[in-house]
């Protein structure tokens, strides 16, 4: 008979073999880098469907190329910018002697994507390639912080009429086993659309002009409310989804993009301006291939739980500058 899905508990990205999670803050406003280590390798892949990603170190992921292993995979917030925090995972790495084997030397493969963060206080400030030092400094296999930590510090949710009307995003995680295999969800939640639950309602998203509950940032585009005039790039949702299963860089990247179909059903609406990029690791602790249908439907459910978890997990910020208070889903009425 076929075993049931179990869902494990705490449930974290770190309940794959061979995996390590850790955040850093930057000192002095709300923004910081998560690093998912696997500092022995794992077969990784990319689907970056989003129309302004930032991002580092994500050609060689594709198929086609030779790198078959990557060390770390780094989220940063302080928009492009923050793409200087990879630095710091690569000497973190370089000093304990893993990396790809390049002639006299190794050279750790850290693929790396950014969210935009830099409205919340002084915007001179981001992550840094200490700040990507210290999130390895503070890696762990236990199961890492969710809501304000790490990339999700500056995270906001709900700002398809204006940052002015957004909630709190976060860093979220979630976990799910099908047999001997176990696949998770690590996600930077920085959405311009709404965060929804599982039945549709807004668990954090564009509050009304009021400021008060959230009503659902589709239903009034429907209605015929206009959207905030915004640039491309101020909201991408990121993350690394992981399986102890055997897979192939082509599998891999199958996996990541199907994904992809988590963050439709825990985000509403997915925008052309959201830069959202999805990375999949296999670290094939489990000895044996998966299967990649059950596994990308499991890679989809994860990312939408950790989608939920994170603004779940969240704490309000207070106001910084010209941006003003920014609640959580857990300042909301719970009736709303």
């Amino acid at each position: 008979m076929p075993e049931p899905v179990a869902l494990l508990s705490p449930g974290a990205l770190t309940d794959v073999a061979g995996i390590a999670v850790g955040h850093a803050a930057a000192a002095g406003r709300p923004t910081g880098c998560t690093v998912v280590l696997c500092p022995q390798g794992a077969v990784a892949g990319v689907a970056q469907r989003g129309g302004a990603p930032g991002t580092r170190e994500t050609d060689l992921l594709r198929p086609e190329n030779s790198v078959q292993q990557v060390h770390a995979v780094l989220l940063t917030g302080g928009s492009a910018f923050g793409l200087d925090a990879a630095g710091g995972v690569m000497r973190w790495l370089e000093e304990r002697g893993h990396g790809f084997e390049v002639g006299p030397a190794r050279v750790p493969i850290v693929p790396t994507a950014v969210l935009f963060d830099l409205w919340l206080g002084d915007a001179r400030i981001r992550p840094d390639a200490a700040t990507g030092y210290a999130a390895c400094e503070a890696a762990t296999v236990e199961a890492p912080g969710q809501g304000n930590a790490g990339a999700g510090l500056g995270a906001t949710v709900g700002k398809l009429f204006g940052i002015q009307r957004a909630m709190k995003g976060g860093i979220g995680t979630a976990s799910l086993r099908l047999g001997r295999f176990t696949v998770a969800a690590l996600v930077a939640v920085n959405a311009l659309g709404d965060v929804i639950d599982e039945d549709g309602r807004v668990v954090a998203g564009a509050r009304g002009d009021d400021g008060g509950a959230p009503t659902g940032s589709t239903a009034a585009l429907l209605a015929g409310a206009g959207p905030a005039v915004m640039m491309a790039g101020l909201a991408t949702t990121l993350g690394v989804v992981a399986t102890d299963a055997l897979l192939s860089k082509a599998q891999a990247t199958q996996l990541a993009g199907l994904a992809h179909h988590g963050l439709s059903r825990a985000i509403s609406p997915v925008t052309s301006h959201d830069g959202d990029t999805l990375f999949a690791l296999a670290t094939g602790a489990a000895g044996a291939p998966g299967d990649l249908n059950a596994l990308g439907t499991l890679a989809a459910e994860v990312v939408a739980r950790a989608i939920r978890n994170a603004v779940r997990a969240a704490s309000s910020l207070p106001a910084l500058g010209a941006t003003p208070m920014i609640p959580a889903a857990c300042d909301l009425p719970a009736s709303h």
